[in-house]
């Protein structure tokens, strides 16, 4: 083969070679095209790669879900008064970056409002227009929005109306979840508090804690599709869960005589200057505690003067003194251990080389039971537990319900304690000391006594209703736990408890009342050396006590007062001290209990959207006072809820919305003008007991932007 031949045939299997490889190339191209167009067509239909929802994806890439939250149950007193409440409040920001631009609508603060923005936050906010202006206006120009400090913050729902009703486009707020707790020093330590974390409120102690499952409700959400930007997308469709709001609490509290309480319990501290004081007011045929307190204590909305962190009717205990000789007394006549009419030498008792004395060492030479009981001698109770035995002491002491918890379900309780393992310990226990109880122990074994011999437990929550009114998830009332004695015992220890008041010798002639006969029995109770080796010495170092009961032929009430180690008795005897907190009180309730049975009730309905003039009209003719606040002709809201009582000559507010002016609360209760102050949404401070003297706000004046009332009582 010639040269020729040989290029001629490399030549054509040169190109050969390429058309193959072009083939090749274009086939495999060709190959992979089709790959890929079926994957998109794959990925366009059945939007899913390896496995995963293209779907789910872009929608978990825009979706957004919000909290709803769920509004916190309301404590409320016997009559449906306020004590504890979720409230709002609200924080100011205003938007200044020209980006905030949304579907072609500015959302931010223009120039040319900037001086109309700082006029209306400083007539309305604690910050002057200065102030304001310079903040509008920050040096550093990305920024995209600007909050006003502490005065933006903590706003009420009333001044937040009032920026609002400006209608400045930029101005914003952020609303902020809080316990409201309206009247302030109130029964603290038993209502308790809440904290606030994540915008989350739960109990940190008292009901508030203890009921807290209850009182917290259930969070709801709000799933919807949101942009790039964070907006919601429009057309959208969104998904809710409802929130479940809590339940309401009901307590049997009387707000008026646990106000009064608390007023006197304060005077008597600032004048008295003792340790710690306790006072406990308890309906004697139910069990129901009234009114209760202790001192130090705490304002609840402050949250000031927190001195301890548990409940001293509950919690703490102490020898109780002579006030046990109660129940020594009623061992013995119920065991058939007690003649009244037998005497005894007062003054000393020797027991196994130890000595017991009467609080008059020297005694008052030989006397009877009866006068025992009536003068407080710890020898003749020493006498009675020996004729008893120590068994059948022991046994009455557990019968009344000591060493145990009373389960009252107000909180962490102690059982309490005794040394009873000598002659001289068991004899000291007859006369209180050497055992340790609460209080809550000794009103319990009151009741037995009170309630011929039907022994009950002090309670204190009357009823948990669901959010919507419609349903009791729990109730409690009147519960016999047992009968330790005898009605005719309990009749004949009553009897003794007049005498302490009636008789020359008795204790008790500091309470002594020409409004309604009582029965006490006093305490002076020995305080253990803190450093160990017997008690402490010193006048004023004892627990001071006594306990009534009234009408004492048929008791409604039973007060128990302790006040513990006074630095001064200001020049009165400790029964004298003790008084000046008893009596006030007591003659208080046998007056509210006298009211009461002569007054009819109204039930209160929900007026929400009804004519304010024709609610009004038919409330009043029901024989309550009404005040409407507002101008507008529909109810918004009311003073008491639906389906609570009202006792005919009290008051309803009602608020219409619109403008609204000051009334004139002059010769207002207190329990009134909380109730006003809540429906308004006002910061509230109370000065002095009894009834509205003077107003912070003049009546009729104009109530936009007002933010607090202040009032004085007496």
């Amino acid at each position: 083969m010639n040269m020729k031949n040989k290029r001629t045939l490399n030549k054509q299997k040169m190109q050969l070679k390429r058309k193959r490889l072009g083939i090749g190339l274009f086939f495999t191209v060709f190959l992979i095209f089709v790959i890929f167009i079926g994957r998109f067509f794959y990925v366009g239909v059945f939007h899913k790669v390896a496995g995963i929802d293209l779907n789910k994806k872009v929608a978990q890439l825009y979706a957004n879900k919000t909290q709803i939250k769920a509004k916190r149950g309301s404590i409320y007193d016997t009559n449906g008064n306020t004590i504890a409440e979720d409230t709002t409040t609200y924080s100011v920001y205003v938007v200044l970056s020209k980006s905030a631009v949304y579907y072609g609508k500015r959302a931010y603060l223009a120039d040319k409002d900037k001086e109309k923005a700082a006029r209306v936050l400083s007539k309305n906010l604690p910050i002057s227009y200065e102030k304001v202006y310079q903040i509008l206006n920050p040096d550093n120009p990305d920024l995209y929005q600007v909050e006003l400090g502490t005065a933006g913050k903590g706003i009420s729902l009333e001044t937040k109306k009032a920026i609002e009703a400006a209608n400045i486009t930029g101005i914003n707020f952020t609303p902020t979840v809080a316990r409201l707790y309206p009247n302030g020093n109130f029964a603290s330590y038993f209502i308790g508090l809440t904290a606030t974390m994540n915008n989350e409120i739960s109990g940190t102690m008292g009901i508030e804690k203890v009921y807290n499952d209850f009182l917290k409700g259930t969070n709801g959400t709000r799933s919807y599709m949101k942009d790039n930007s964070g907006t919601e997308i429009p057309g959208t469709k969104s998904k809710y869960k409802k929130a479940k709001n809590g339940a309401d609490v009901y307590t049997t509290l009387d707000s008026q005589l646990q106000v009064y309480m608390e007023n006197l319990l304060t005077a008597a501290q600032k004048k008295y200057q003792p340790q710690s004081m306790t006072a406990v007011l308890m309906n004697a045929k139910t069990g129901a505690i009234l009114a209760a307190s202790q001192r130090p204590t705490f304002n609840a909305q402050t949250k000031s003067n927190i001195p301890v962190w548990r409940n001293e009717l509950l919690a703490e205990t102490y020898e109780p003194g002579s006030t046990m000789k109660i129940f020594t007394t009623a061992a013995a006549i119920n065991s058939g251990h007690y003649n009244g009419n037998a005497y005894y030498n007062s003054g000393a008792l020797t027991i196994d080389g130890s000595k017991i004395y009467d609080w008059n060492r020297a005694g008052w030479g030989s006397i009877t039971y009866d006068q025992a009981f009536i003068r407080s001698s710890n020898v003749g109770m020493a006498l009675l537990e020996q004729q008893m035995g120590k068994k059948l002491w022991l046994n009455y002491i557990q019968k009344f319900g000591f060493l145990k918890e009373t389960n009252a379900g107000l909180g962490p309780e102690s059982k309490g304690s005794i040394s009873y393992n000598y002659p001289i310990e068991q004899a000291n226990t007859a006369y209180g000391q050497g055992i340790d109880v609460t209080v809550f122990q000794m009103m319990q074994g009151f009741s037995a006594i009170a309630n011929n011999g039907k022994e009950l437990r002090p309670y204190m929550i009357k009823k948990i209703v669901s959010a919507d009114g419609n349903k009791v998830l729990k109730q409690e009332g009147k519960k016999v736990i047992g009968q330790p004695i005898k009605a005719t015992t309990a009749k004949q220890v009553r009897n003794l408890m007049t005498q302490v008041v009636t008789d020359e010798h008795g204790t008790g002639t500091a309470f002594k009342s020409d409004q309604y006969e009582v029965g006490v029995k006093t305490g002076t109770a020995q305080i253990a050396s803190p450093s160990g080796g017997g008690y402490l010495t010193g006048d004023t170092n004892s627990i001071f006590s006594v306990v009534g009961m009234a009408p004492i032929d048929n008791p409604k009430y039973i007060l128990y007062i302790t006040v513990k180690q006074p630095k001064t008795f200001a020049g009165k005897t400790s029964g004298e001290m003790l008084a000046e907190v008893f009596n006030p009180l007591m003659e208080r309730s046998m007056k509210e209990t006298a009211a009461s049975t002569s007054k009819k009730a109204v039930t209160i309905s929900n007026y929400k959207n009804q004519s304010s003039s024709e609610v009004a009209e038919k409330l009043q003719a029901a024989g309550l006072v009404v005040t409407v606040l507002g101008n507008k002709k529909q109810i918004q809201a009311q003073s008491t809820p639906a389906n609570q009582e009202l006792f005919v000559g009290s008051r309803i507010i009602l608020k219409t919305g619109g403008t609204m002016t000051m009334p004139d609360i002059k010769g207002w209760s207190r329990s009134d003008v909380v109730k006003l102050a809540t429906i308004l949404g006002l910061k509230l401070k109370i000065v002095g007991a009894g009834y509205v003297s003077e107003q912070s706000v003049v009546a009729n004046s104009n109530l936009s932007g007002v933010k607090e009332l202040t009032v004085k009582l007496s």
